[in-house]
């Protein structure tokens, strides 16, 4: 079978990147469908933006590049397209809490038709067919809550919760999808599906006691539920509970919490740093007593000391100052508006809570506090001063402070909106 790629021409906002190459679970988008469709492909072809489809024969599984799926959708989609004598799409019911609650708002990418949405994944049994069929695969979600909070701040029963699928697949059309997926699709459905297993494998659950009881470690710290790679230096004092993935070359400090994580290559955290249901990216640093909560942080950034980040997306190659705060709860009782994925519109975000997103190159001075749902754009640079201290709105390159410095030239633009230069002169 081959694969047919449909590029799409969106960028992302706030980082100016299509969505392919945008990371996620720690790996470029595109990376993770090549992962996912290895076992099922041969050969591939990529169609530019709004290129026709090219002929082809025999069986093709067609998709859009800003399509996040996982290994469990992909296994039930093609198993049961194959059985069918006519092409298939892709769609998911309206009645579907997880797709509903997390994967619709915000999002361009779906095609309504009755009580379905249609997304943008084919298969083609023989050759282009435009009589596709809707083939609507149940996420399985079930409701998790993620911490206890006073009824004000949720809903009526007092707890804030998410749809937690067992398969998953989301269109990365806006910031808070990178979120959804990370933490929501990625990090707590694995641990969905961890758990699910325990529960039906009686030999999976014994041959996890035993390493536990062999090791001398609690379940939730063993070799287990710890993955952990090579020429790590982690402190004895480190306290680190699965399902947690750790790269090669990591170092972790004494008293540092790592909590249900994906952690990439040469990555370096400190001193007393919190990590809880968070993705960290390769080459990232965390010097002491930075505090991370359901937040996803890309390759080559850093997170300076006493700062704490709930809920949040930072892009790559990004700085962030000590003792900065990005809150996620709004005081006032109005619904969290974020901006859809071309930086354009305020929509409903769907969530009680939501933190902020930091574009790529962006360089953020200490002692700022963020309100809940905001952007910094790619290339902003943010300086702590008594006329900006809380950053109150989204923040477009224009309004960058390092603009009002006579060596501005110094920090270089690398990620300009769609139809502006690719790159100011060095």
């Amino acid at each position: 079978m081959q694969k047919i790629i449909l590029s799409t021409h969106r960028h992302v906002h706030p980082f100016n990147e299509p969505a392919r190459d945008l990371r996620v679970l720690n790996k470029p988008l595109w990376l993770i469908q090549r992962d996912v469709l290895t076992p099922y492909v041969e050969s591939e072809i990529q169609v530019p933006p709004n290129a026709p489809l090219p002929n082809f024969s025999g069986p093709a599984l067609v998709y859009r590049d800003n399509l996040y799926f996982d290994t469990e959708y992909i296994k039930i989609f093609l198993a049961e397209a194959t059985q069918r004598a006519y092409p298939s799409r892709a769609a998911c019911s309206e009645n579907d809490l997880a797709f509903r609650e997390h994967a619709l708002p915000l999002s361009h990418s779906y095609e309504k038709a009755g009580e379905i949405y249609l997304l943008d994944l084919w298969y083609y049994p023989n050759g282009f067919d435009s009589n596709s069929q809707p083939l609507v695969i149940d996420l399985l979600p079930s409701e998790v809550g993620y911490y206890h909070v006073p009824t004000y701040m949720a809903t009526e029963s007092g707890d804030l919760t998410f749809q937690v699928p067992l398969r998953s697949i989301i269109a990365i059309d806006a910031w808070t999808h990178i979120f959804i997926t990370d933490v929501v699709f990625g990090l707590f459905s694995r641990g969905a599906r961890f758990e699910k297993h325990l529960n039906e494998n009686p030999w999976f659950k014994l041959k996890v006691l035993a390493n536990a009881m062999y090791e001398g470690k609690q379940v939730l710290e063993s070799s287990g539920v710890v993955t952990i790679g090579r020429n790590c230096v982690i402190d004895p004092s480190a306290v680190i509970h699965g399902p947690t993935t750790i790269g090669d070359n990591v170092t972790i400090g004494p008293g540092a919490v790592v909590e249900n994580c994906i952690i990439g290559d040469n990555v370096n955290i400190g001193q007393g740093c919190q990590v809880m249901l968070s993705v960290i990216g390769d080459g990232a640093f965390l010097p002491f007593r930075a505090s991370l909560f359901m937040t996803t942080i890309m390759d080559n950034s850093m997170v300076a000391q006493n700062t704490c980040l709930q809920m949040c997306v930072i892009g790559r190659n990004t700085f962030i100052g000590a003792g900065s705060t990005f809150t996620d709860f709004n005081l006032i009782p109005t619904p969290l508006k974020a901006l859809d994925g071309d930086g354009k519109i305020l929509l409903d975000a769907n969530r009680p809570v939501l933190g902020g997103c930091v574009g790529h190159n962006c360089r953020l001075g200490s002692g700022m506090i963020f309100f809940p749902a905001r952007t910094i754009e790619s290339d902003v640079v943010l300086v702590a001063s008594p006329e900006r201290r809380v950053v109150a709105k989204d923040i477009c390159y224009e309004e960058s402070d390092h603009h009002r410095f006579d060596f501005a030239n110094l920090h270089h633009r690398l990620y300009p909106r769609p139809g502006e230069i690719e790159h100011e002169t060095w």
